[in-house]
């Protein structure tokens, strides 16, 4: 991983995320078709296109004009409560790193914390409700810890524990979302929230390990 984090770097996990979405879209898609209204995927494919088409036609120098783009675009162009959370998640990470075209890997980690406490004071979720939160929160935790310590692979680390995260809500009963109206019956289904977001972590570390 390396010491810092620029707008190019930040623009290419973008684009990888919208690659690795394309690519479970179907997938996704029957996820949420089990405990929610079957359209995560579509709605997640056609946000992230729209928004690496934005970052193409911009081409913005700044990470904050990149993220507010990307968190603009979703919030316009995904449909559900999806929209709004990663919307929020990437606008926070626009404010926290300012205008700057590169970041150390510490303030890039700060960053990823301001937009995991916009998703939760948005969505009102917490770990174990069967959200995109039971992926994202221990992936940060993940990212922040191995960046503290000096190790190489935070974002590997950090992808790891959002695939970890992902898997353990299966059995869960969902407390929050569309999921939460079927009780009892939304266990031993994976949250397709936290199955976008490992993607999200995944694509970081393939970006940052390139």
């Amino acid at each position: 991983m390396p010491d810092t984090i620029s707008t190019a770097d930040a623009t290419a996990w973008m684009t990888r995320y919208a690659e690795a979405v394309e690519e479970q879209r179907d997938h996704l898609t029957e996820l949420d078709s089990a405990i929610g209204d079957a359209d995560h995927g579509a709605n997640m494919d056609r946000g992230m296109r729209a928004a690496v088409d934005k970052a193409s036609a911009d081409r913005p120098e700044f990470l904050d004009e990149l993220f507010k783009g990307v968190g603009m675009t979703l919030v316009s162009t995904v449909g559900g409560t999806s929209g709004p959370l990663y919307g929020t998640f990437f606008l926070r990470l626009a404010s926290t790193l300012g205008h700057e075209t590169e970041v150390e890997a510490s303030a890039f980690a700060a960053g990823l914390r301001a937009g995991l406490d916009g998703v939760i004071a948005r969505g009102k979720a917490a770990p174990g409700d069967k959200t995109m939160i039971d992926a994202m929160s221990p992936a940060i935790a993940a990212f922040e810890e191995a960046v503290a310590q000096g190790s190489d692979p935070a974002a590997a680390a950090s992808a790891d524990a959002a695939e970890a995260g992902r898997d353990a809500t299966e059995p869960l009963v969902a407390r929050k979302g569309r999921a939460s109206y079927l009780g009892e019956r939304s266990a031993g289904h994976i949250d397709p929230g936290a199955a976008s977001t490992s993607l999200l972590f995944r694509a970081l570390s393939e970006t940052l390990s390139a």
